[in-house]
């Protein structure tokens, strides 16, 4: 059954699938379906590269995400794992 909450219910799965949380994708499928998704594709954020990070932020950024044997992943390797995550 549909959520009424849910204005745009096939960005709201896909954004899910993706892995997004429940609350961001509702954020992004209602914001959609009122203002339009080239809109608010047009404004999202934009991210610096991981190449440009140093390994403690890589580090933190892995802790963040719980991944697994970052402690003693090179540089390479975390932004890797970071990217695949």
């Amino acid at each position: 059954m549909p959520n009424p909450s849910i204005k745009d219910e096939e960005l709201y799965r896909e954004l899910r699938e993706q892995g997004d949380s429940k609350e961001k994708a509702a954020r992004i499928a209602n914001a959609a379906a009122a203002e339009g998704r080239d809109t608010v594709g047009a404004r999202g954020g934009r991210a610096g590269s991981y190449d440009d990070w140093t390994v403690d932020d890589l580090r933190k950024r892995a802790a963040e995400l719980d991944i697994d044997g970052r402690s003693s992943m090179s540089k390479d390797e975390l932004v890797h794992a970071l990217r695949d995550h």
